[in-house]
């Protein structure tokens, strides 16, 4: 399985950036290889370009998300049962109700299987505008901070990130979470201020 998905790597690759689009688009609502296996070896090819590969990753994937929340919209739960199992869906219910749209970013950036979050947007009527302001945020912090690296690393980049990027989304996803709750926090705090005020 592995050397097949290698293969189709390898044949995407020959059609050069349209490939990468290709991969991002559809990685966002079917598509079991992720961008980034074309991504980096493109911007290590090209490393003045690396910025410009991530930007039209991210464009790609952000417009694939609009697809994935199609299909949760059209095509509900069932289709879930085809990527994940039950007990992972009920995490990502759970996800939702506690994060809300933090819950986009967080699956953009780090590890989670993206398209999971696109589909359950629809199932859960996320609006349009809210899913694709989002998605940009995390999924343009994952590939950008990817180019970052290759341009700032250059041929040293590729062992980098396959040693060091997952443990770094993790904590930047930590990050996120952290900065939510804070935000939330603030937020209570000012409105109970308020309300004692009126009183």
């Amino acid at each position: 399985m592995s050397e097949l998905m290698h293969n189709i790597e390898q044949w995407l690759l020959e059609f050069g950036v349209f490939g990468l689009f290709l991969v991002a688009f559809t990685e966002s609502s079917f598509f079991p290889i992720p961008p980034d296996m074309l991504l980096i070896p493109l911007s290590l090819a090209q490393p003045e370009k690396a910025l410009w590969f991530a930007f039209l990753t991210t464009v790609a994937s952000v417009l694939g998300a609009l697809l994935g929340w199609y299909i949760g919209k059209k095509l509900g739960r069932p289709i879930l049962r085809y990527i994940i199992s039950e007990e992972r869906i009920e995490k990502v219910e759970q996800y939702f109700q506690k994060y809300g749209a933090m819950a986009i970013v967080i699956a953009g950036f780090t590890p989670i299987p993206y398209k999971v979050f696109t589909i359950f947007s629809g199932i859960s009527n996320v609006k349009i505008r809210t899913l694709l302001f989002w998605s940009f945020i995390g999924r343009g912090a994952r590939f950008f901070l990817e180019g970052f690296i290759i341009l700032t690393l250059g041929a040293h980049a590729k062992p980098f990130i396959e040693e060091n990027f997952t443990l770094l989304t993790i904590v930047g996803g930590l990050l996120i979470i952290l900065c939510f709750l804070v935000y939330k926090w603030m937020q209570r705090k000012k409105t109970n201020s308020i309300t004692s005020w009126q009183k």
